[in-house]
């Protein structure tokens, strides 16, 4: 039963439709500038105190398989060390890795001067600098920016568990070679004892 009313009153709309008056008009329209105006993009604004460089971030997976094989390598060279045995090791990163990208720099300066009506002289220098990223050809056909230097994650901890991870030299050795190796701070290293399973 409601749903024949709908259908009437549908079907008197379409044979009669009320136009819109000019309120409805012009409120429609603001609505849309509005609209339009949200939706436009806008520059963002990088950290001025940053040096000027497009960094790239690796991908999680390639973080992951990153720190991995950095956890597969310290524990197999670990292992070497008198008195360690068998260990197991775990780092968490401080930062991510970087790539950063090539880019070419032009400048432009000029030098005027300008006198005043008592008869001083000033010079004005303008300058101007533009950058832009580099790009190499691929195979394909493709473009990409041209990776000046890539910056390896930093590591902010290391946990070690050995078989020797109660010995005291054992413990100050260790702790000595991640500290060379990554400038770890000592506070940040944590060795102890592997349980035996």
């Amino acid at each position: 039963m409601e749903n024949n009313k709908w259908k009437e009153k549908l079907k008197q709309w379409c044979e009669h439709p009320k136009l819109p008056n000019k309120t409805q008009l012009l409120t429609v329209f603001l609505v849309g500038v509005l609209l339009l105006v949200i939706a436009w993009p806008t520059p963002q604004k990088g950290n001025e105190n940053q040096e000027e460089k497009e960094v790239e971030a690796f991908s999680l997976s390639e973080e992951e398989a990153y720190q991995e094989y950095m956890e597969r390598r310290i524990a197999r060279t670990l292992e070497q060390v008198e008195g360690v045995g068998k260990t197991e090791v775990v780092i968490t990163l401080k930062s991510t890795a970087e790539r950063v990208v090539e880019k070419d720099e032009a400048s432009d300066g000029q030098t005027s001067s300008e006198s005043d009506s008592v008869g001083g002289t000033r010079e004005v220098t303008e300058r101007s600098s533009q950058k832009s990223s580099v790009y190499e050809q691929n195979a394909d056909g493709t473009q990409t920016p041209y990776v000046r230097k890539e910056l390896t994650p930093e590591i902010e901890g290391v946990l070690v568990v050995a078989d020797g991870g109660d010995n005291a030299v054992v413990i100050r050795d260790i702790t000595e070679a991640i500290q060379a190796l990554f400038g770890v701070e000592a506070h940040k290293i944590k060795i102890m004892k592997r349980t035996d399973t």
